[in-house]
């Protein structure tokens, strides 16, 4: 998917706040995959992904007046993703019906394998597709393993490979909060892995 231009993206917008209907599929199109990955990556489950990307594209059309052009569409859409993630783990805590689906669940709309951040790093394809799928299967379940707060940054950073101003923007938080809560992601992470493969890595 070629990513929008700046010019791409106010064309949009507008026909958005115009309650243009093409606009509105066009923009489903340019982003649905990564916010399914972001969703699921958060969630844990398909089921619950597949309902909440829905409602992720539902509350921007909705909202989409109150876009000032800010910050980049995707941050802002990714913001409001972020926020239906923490209500809907809120309530599927209070009902306690979370449950983690296999990541296979993603099928081919965001592979960790294809992000460029620090978590996921590339896996050669075909050879070691199998490996790959296995790596991704420790590393989602580890993720998931993670408090809230740490899962958030460290998917929008290391697997959406977004800036630590672009996870500012959509969490709210100071840019050195964002670092250090990062880096302890990682730790956590790591920690959590190498209990899975019951060894160092790294």
């Amino acid at each position: 998917m070629v990513p929008w231009s700046e010019r791409d993206e106010k064309a949009i917008v507008e026909r958005l706040q115009a309650r243009d209907e093409r606009a509105f599929n066009e923009l489903v199109h340019q982003f649905e995959r990564r916010v399914f990955g972001l969703v699921f990556r958060m969630l844990g489950s398909r089921e619950e992904a597949e309902d909440l990307a829905q409602e992720v594209f539902v509350q921007v059309f909705k909202a989409i007046d109150q876009f000032r052009g800010e910050s980049k569409l995707s941050t802002w859409i990714y913001r409001i993703a972020i926020n239906l993630c923490k209500n809907r783990n809120k309530y599927l805590q209070r009902r306690h019906a979370h449950q983690q689906d296999d990541i296979e669940a993603l099928g081919d709309r965001a592979p960790m394998s294809s992000a460029k951040g620090t978590t996921a790093g590339s896996i050669a394809r075909p050879d070691d597709m199998l490996v790959g799928l296995q790596v991704e299967r420790i590393v989602q379940d580890a993720i998931q393993q993670l408090e809230e707060d740490f899962r958030e940054v460290l998917i929008l950073r290391d697997v959406e490979d977004m800036s630590y101003e672009e996870i500012g923007e959509i969490t709210g938080l100071p840019s050195g909060t964002v670092k250090s809560r990062i880096h302890r992601a990682r730790e956590r992470l790591r920690e959590a892995i190498e209990t899975k493969l019951g060894e160092k890595i790294g």
